[in-house]
């Protein structure tokens, strides 16, 4: 049935025609002869804003109207003020929600501009008689009720009255208080009356505003100062009354429609129960679970107060059904409801249309709305979408909507105004976003389609309440449609919430970052070197005879692997060592990549070769490609999750072990973790894939090894115990580290049932002949012992012993893809695998790679390890020492010296790294640290090494320098583990989980037990750009040229089709820019800071020679500062700790006194030398 003006009412909107001939150009001429009418009621101002504005303005337009806005200074932006034929600013100089009070300047406007009538809205002016009546009294059609109904209903003080009179008509009422209550002292005779629990009602309220429920005496006072005060703020009015409150009722209101001649119809109920503090949060129509004979007198109450008042236009009237099904009128709302959109889903009626015709005279009969001609189909539900963060107690959010996608399809309607990508949220007004109403031939239909319709909304850049009606809609009780008023607040799972990832704008985030700033990953010198796809060319099938390619598109499962899952480790261990040649271990996901491109290569570019790897390399011993320094990398400065790129290359390569190295009692990391913490990781790397834990300890010191022995064991993994070389075997000028102590050495780890032995030569100090006296003496006293050799061919030569360690009787020996071998990385495994494929996506991170074009015998003589060797260069380069390498190589012996000749391999290398670049720093000499060692303030890691936190090195610290540097620390002297409390891992995952969501696994609390604070930083960096390890590598790296379409695929059959369109200007004052971006089409911006723009230079000052004026040892970043002005300190304690790299250096006090000044604060990049706390001594 059409709500348009019928025929019959033509009349009363009569114009003059146009003049015969006239040509008809404009919209509102073409609306009225769509329409098929005409008439003097042509204009219609709607005193409101948002989305009920806009809905009016359909509605009129509809009609053949011309329609007026309003807007405030506020919302001149907002889409309703569009959405008009007309608008006009209100309120000149007001608040931004008294600007919509204005009565008389929105008269005004009205009367300027030949509004013939005025719509109110909800809200804000369409419950105030005053200006109903003002109105009319200019001489323009009020859409809603007569003043005089008005005032009588819209207070609710006044509609107490109707409610006493209700006996009259037969309906029952919630006791309450007969008129208002001006001071909650006035409430005492009601409370002893009726007791409690009650609640204080706004009179001139709605929306759940100026409303408190009150269940102690105790908390009367201030909730009724609290109602009082936001009935104020809210209305302008601050009277209250007080009603008895009914337990858990239900909440159902009848939409009316009244003539001016006094018929009146009902279009049914709504239920209105699911509420948070008295707002309506989800409406259904019509209501669930409600006894028709209950809903039956309901509807015929409703007429019948509706009809004692002499109601006009819509309205509705509101009861409460308690658990014993009786009910309760509470009052009635003289205006248009939010929830209205459900009501003319399940009728089919424009009740909008319907007010506008009532109001210009029409009456029920004449539109055909008789109660008979009225039917309802099927059931309705709306959802309100509000920019509110439910987590955070649904407190309001503000900003740019970014993104903005809306559902749509069949049976869903969309009301909205600011639902559009660009627009701002202000907090000036309701938070409301959009209504969704959906209907369904039944409440679930309907329930399953509002859940699809949410599900296909995308809003970014502000919150919005989606993830908790998600939890809503699928929650028992609501599936029931059984709910209550107070549900909400009495079911705190509702607040359970699943966010949305936000995954494209995250990722939009980071390259629009890139585009503007360039790369910001630590240790990268220009642009990647590959730009386009990776073509990874066929393998050659060996056993075919016509030399058709293999088939690499599932992964081999032939492979060594295949005996550690059928039989154990121990059946591993005896078929490597009964096989008759020599096995090899590819190095190029872990060392080889650690060696040559300071361990940068993503997971990415891995798992993109990773299933012709399984084929080219089947027959392979291992694949190294987890641990050591890989594990932190990832997240410190790749900003992936390491454990999911273990996963990642467990499901792509079923067929080889996939091993780790391993740092005995450090784990994965550089200090000593409680026992447990060990076991903990060790049980977890075997559950997400691998097979073989390369176990060593940086000191070769036995009881550290024994407890990564032992975890690795009871995990099931492969045990491949390792001892770390050094020195030279075959020198007879070899005091410390002799034949003889590797073979007692390699002695005590055969004790421990391990099931592999490896050598580790980190440095390439294993000469051929030094290779072949080591293993063969090994093999001869160990015939069953299978052993594994590892070197690095920093010096050239780790082919040729590789060789002699084969021929000496190594089962396996350690070798790199060739373009990722030779230099500090592994010998190259040959051109047999040339054409793999399996070269190509190294190309890439070229940009990583040291200054290493040759040979460098000089390791001999400093004995760094490989994998060192290329980061400390990029370290030094860093701090400003890239032009002092070869004085860093000389302070590496003179700091190797100063340690005790250790073994030296991560942590202990790292040691004796930040220790020579420190004395480079600081030119100290040898002598210099041993004369002033108790002055000095030393690397953080240096003092934790004398301290004895890595452990016992071999022959013990030499004294008094030991001493001197740790001062009055904590001394170890056993294994350091033993000391430390167990971790509680339930705990801290309760820890991490509310600090940074419930996405953080059992793997991730591993992960922030080794590294805490490298952990925290990668969590909030996802937390910003989301997970950029399925960005390809070089727009992870690389600038995108504008116009260059980029394809990421975030997951299984979903791509994103990404093209760069434009970097705007730097925005005047603020240092930011607009990135533009087409997202699959859809055009997207994201503001991003421009670092160059930022830059703000600052000169600092520099320590002078007084003792208390204290510089900083070295150049770096300040990561906490532990002092404050006016502090007394005494000599030793820590000022400040600054961080460079991986390198951490507390600054002591050199003397005693009080703290004068504190010139640094946390985040400060400091140079060495500048000062950081000024002493008074």
């Amino acid at each position: 049935m059409s709500t348009l003006h019928p025929p019959r009412l033509a009349p009363i909107f009569a114009v003059t025609p146009s003049a015969p001939g006239t040509p008809v150009h404009s919209i509102q001429t073409m609306r009225r002869k769509a329409a098929g009418h005409s008439g003097p009621l042509t204009k219609i101002l709607v005193a409101n804003r948002g989305e009920i504005a806009i809905r009016v303005f359909r509605t009129a337009h509809e009609l053949a109207m011309h329609t007026v806005a309003i807007y405030s200074y506020e919302d001149r932006m907002s889409a309703h003020r569009q959405k008009a034929d007309e608008a006009y600013r209100v309120g000149t100089g007001l608040t931004p929600v008294g600007a919509y009070l204005a009565q008389d300047d929105i008269i005004r406007i009205a009367l300027e501009h030949g509004v013939d009538m005025i719509h109110p809205g909800y809200g804000f002016l369409s419950e105030n008689a005053e200006f109903a009546r003002k109105v009319e009294q200019a001489g323009i059609a009020f859409v809603g009720p007569t003043p005089e109904v008005i005032d009588g209903l819209g207070d609710k003080t006044k509609a107490r009255t109707l409610g006493d009179n209700a006996t009259k008509v037969g309906v029952p009422i919630v006791p309450g208080t007969p008129g208002p209550v001006s001071s909650w002292k006035d409430a005492d005779a009601f409370i002893k009356e009726y007791g409690f629990p009650v609640i204080v009602k706004a009179a001139m309220g709605g929306g759940g505003r100026g409303m408190r429920v009150v269940r102690e005496q105790s908390d009367f006072k201030n909730a009724f100062e609290r109602a009082v005060s936001e009935a104020k703020s809210a209305f302008g009015d601050g009277t209250v009354f007080i009603e008895r409150f009914l337990e858990r009722p239900r909440h159902i209101e009848v939409q009316l429609l009244a003539d001016a001649q006094g018929n009146t119809v009902h279009l049914f109920e709504r239920d209105c129960s699911v509420q948070r503090r008295h707002q309506k949060v989800v409406e259904v129509a019509p209501a669930m679970h409600l006894p028709e004979e209950v809903r039956q007198a309901i509807l015929a109450d409703a007429i019948k107060l509706a009809k004692s008042v002499k109601y006009r236009n819509a309205g509705t009237a509101e009861f409460l059904v308690d658990q014993m099904g009786r009910h309760y009128f509470i009052e009635i709302n003289p205006r248009i409801q939010v929830e209205h959109t459900i009501t003319e889903a399940i009728t089919g009626l424009d009740i909008v249309a319907a007010q506008i015709q009532i109001a210009a005279g029409a009456t029920l009969p004449q539109l055909g709305l008789t109660q008979e001609a009225i039917t309802k189909r099927g059931f309705a539900i709306q959802c309100r979408v509000t920019t509110e963060d439910a987590s955070q107690n649904f407190q309001p959010d503000t900003g740019k909507i970014e993104v903005y996608r809306s559902a749509g399809g069949n049976g869903v309607r969309l009301d909205a105004s600011s639902g559009f990508a660009g627009a701002q949220i202000t907090p000036h007004y309701d938070s409301l976003l959009v209504k969704v109403t959906v209907t369904g031939t039944t409440y679930e239909v309907a329930r399953r389609k509002m859940l699809r319709a949410l599900v296909e909304f995308r809003i970014r850049g502000v919150k919005t309440n989606i993830p908790f009606l998600f939890r809503l809609l699928t929650h028992d009780v609501f599936i029931s449609g059984k709910t209550w008023t107070t549900f909400i607040d009495d079911t705190p799972e509702l607040f359970k919430l699943v966010q949305s990832q936000n995954r494209a704008q995250k990722l939009l985030a980071y390259l629009g970052d890139i585009a503007v700033n360039g790369s910001s990953i630590k240790g990268q010198t220009g642009e990647p070197g590959l730009k386009q796809d990776i073509v990874i060319p066929p393998l050659q099938n060996r056993e075919s005879p016509d030399g058709q390619p293999l088939d690499t598109s599932l992964p081999c499962e032939v492979g060594w692997r295949n005996i550690i899952v059928e039989k154990g480790p121990e059946a591993f261990a005896k078929a490597v060592r009964e096989y008759p040649g020599t096995l090899i271990m590819d190095t190029t996901w872990r060392d080889a990549h650690q060696s040559l491109l300071a361990t940068r290569l993503r997971t990415i570019d891995m798992v993109n070769i990773a299933k012709e790897t399984s084929w080219a390399l089947s027959g392979a011993y291992s694949l190294e490609c987890w641990g050591g320094a890989t594990f932190d990398v990832a997240m410190r400065f790749l900003y992936e999750d390491p454990w999911e790129r273990l996963r990642a290359l467990r499901r792509l390569v079923p067929n080889i072990p996939l091993q780790a190295l391993v740092r005995g009692a450090n784990g994965v990391g550089y200090t000593s973790y409680p026992d447990n913490a060990i076991y903990d990781f060790s049980k977890k790397a075997v559950e997400n894939g691998l097979d073989i834990f390369r176990v060593f300890d940086s000191l070769n010191y036995i009881e550290n090894m024994k407890l990564g022995i032992d975890a690795a064991k009871k995990a099931g993994g492969v045990v491949e115990a390792v001892v770390c070389y050094s020195g030279d075997v075959a020198s007879s000028k070899e005091t410390k580290y002799t034949l003889q102590y590797y073979l007692d050495f390699v002695e005590q780890l055969v004790k421990e049932g391990i099931h592999v032995l490896g050598i580790k030569d980190m440095a390439g100090l294993l000469k051929p002949h030094a290779a072949k006296l080591l293993v063969g003496s090994i093999r001869e006293k160990y015939p069953d012992l299978p052993i594994h050799v590892h070197s690095h061919d920093t010096a050239g030569i780790s082919a040729a012993s590789m060789i002699a360690a084969a021929a000496a009787g190594a089962d396996v020996v350690d070798v790199a893809i060739d373009s990722m071998s030779g230099l500090t990385s592994q010998p190259p495994m040959g051109r047999r695998l040339h054409g793999s494929g399996a070269d190509g996506p190294w190309h890439g991170h070229s940009c990583f790679e040291a200054n290493v074009r040759a040979s460098d015998s000089s390791v001999f003589a400093h004995e760094m390890p490989g994998g060192q060797y290329t980061n400390l260069m990029f370290q030094a380069s860093q701090l400003g020492l890239g032009t002092q390498w070869t004085e860093i190589k000389k302070k590496y012996i003179e700091a190797n010296d100063l340690c005790g000749n250790i073994i030296k391999v991560t942590p202990s290398s790292k040691v004796v790294g930040d220790f020579a670049q420190w004395m480079t720093q600081n030119s100290l000499s040898k002598e210099d640290v041993i004369a002033r060692a108790d002055q000095l303030d030393f690397p953080s890691s240096v003092v934790e090494f004398f301290q004895g936190y890595l452990g016992q090195p071999v022959g013990g610290f030499p004294e008094p320098l030991r001493t001197n540097i740790i001062r009055n620390k904590p001394r170890i002297d056993g294994r350091p583990g033993t000391s430390l409390e167990p971790i509680d891992f339930k705990k801290t995952k309760a820890e991490l989980r509310s600090k940074f969501g419930k996405h953080i696994t059992d793997a991730d609390v591993t992960s922030y037990v080794m590294y805490p604070k490298v952990f925290e930083e990668y969590q909030s960096f996802l937390e910003k750009y989301g997970d950029l390890s399925v960005i390809p590598t070089r727009y992870f790296l690389g600038r995108p040229d504008i116009g260059e379409e980029m394809h990421i695929s975030i997951e299984q059959g979903k791509t994103l089709i990404v093209r760069l369109m434009a970097v705007g200007p730097v925005v005047e004052g603020r240092a930011q820019r607009d990135v533009w971006f087409e997202v699959n089409g859809e055009v997207r911006a994201v503001s991003v800071e421009d670092k160059n723009s930022a830059v703000e230079t600052v000169s600092r000052e520099k320590a002078t020679s007084d003792p208390g004026s204290v510089g900083a040892p070295m150049s770096g970043v300040v990561v906490e500062v532990r002092v404050k002005e006016g502090q007394e300190i005494k000599k030793g304690d820590p000022l400040c700790v600054l961080s460079a790299m991986k390198m951490e250096s507390a600054v002591t006090a050199p003397v005693s006194g009080r703290i004068k000044r504190v010139v640094v604060q946390e985040g400060d990049s400091i140079n060495s030398g500048d000062l950081t706390v000024e002493i008074v001594h």
